[in-house]
């Protein structure tokens, strides 16, 4: 499913946060890792070639330190646009998933593990894994620790993005998910409109997620399975359950069906990027 993967760096102290917990991603069938880095040519211009071997004893030592935990590792220094770059090298690599950090809503600064995160994920074709990174006293447990089969949730809205999120759900069940909650909220911003009929909708959509759960249940028969219908926030919602509940990962699509329009910049998934204190796997929408 993941077995060949690529990890965007931007060298720094904090990016090793993303290297610590890279190794957790065996658990899905990693195996191989692209890393690469990216000068950004709008900042460094004609210093590109210069820099280039400047910067490239740091990237072999994060090399090194993969390929000590047994990945079969090479790296990349790109020129160009980071976002443009990244989605391009995955394709040229045909990587599975992209793996980059977010400083989420504090962001302020258009970096690699910031700005840069965002604008791959409008363009991205593949799969990306958000990985939220900390300064400081701000730091929670290692990533080292972090174990993505624990306790995934997947918030659907029955849209065909969520459908394709579904599809790799499906494969990381069947690598032993220990637990999945399938979770459809009710968005309260149509309540004056459908709060009479509502009973109605949760009914329907109780029996869909039981239908996805049957699903799972067929990929391993051994993973626990919650379905929950409620009312309230998206957002908000998505981002309390995966405080209260222990979640480790989120599995959505990027986009929805909502009533306000599909760009990324404001919809669910990206509140959930900004919020969420745990990896968010992202799935895009790609026609054919």
């Amino acid at each position: 499913m993941f077995k060949k993967i690529l990890v965007a760096t931007d060298l720094s102290e904090i990016s090793e946060q993303i290297i610590n917990a890279v190794p957790c991603l065996r658990s899905i069938g990693t195996e191989e890792i692209v890393l690469v880095h990216c000068l950004n040519i709008r900042d460094v211009g004609g210093l590109a070639n210069t820099l280039s071997p400047l910067i490239q004893p740091v990237l072999n030592k994060q090399q090194t330190q993969l390929t000590e935990q047994g990945f079969n590792t090479r790296t990349e220094i790109r020129i160009g646009i980071p976002a443009i770059e990244i989605n391009r090298a995955a394709q040229e690599k045909d990587c599975s998933l992209i793996v980059v950090g977010s400083h989420g809503y504090n962001l302020t600064k258009d970096i690699l593990l910031g700005g840069v995160t965002t604008a791959v994920l409008h363009t991205a074709t593949r799969p990306v894994l958000v990985i939220k990174i900390e300064h400081g006293e701000a730091r929670g447990s290692e990533p080292s620790s972090w174990n993505p089969l624990h306790h995934i949730l997947y918030p659907t809205d029955f849209s065909d993005n969520a459908e394709a999120a579904f599809l790799y759900l499906e494969e990381i069940v069947a690598a032993g998910a220990a637990k999945v909650t399938l979770l459809h909220i009710q968005d309260h911003t149509f309540g004056v409109h459908v709060k009479d009929r509502l009973e109605v909708f949760n009914r329907i959509d109780q029996e869909r997620l039981i239908q996805l759960a049957e699903r799972l249940q067929a990929k391993n028969g051994k993973t626990e399975i919650v379905i929950d219908v409620i009312y309230g926030s998206v957002a908000g919602e998505i981002i309390r359950r995966i405080k209260e509940q222990l979640v480790s990962m989120v599995v959505m699509g990027t986009q929805g069906r909502g009533h306000i329009g599909e760009m990324f910049l404001g919809s669910v998934s990206n509140k959930v990027v900004r919020y969420s204190p745990v990896p968010v796997l992202l799935v895009p929408l790609v026609h054919s």
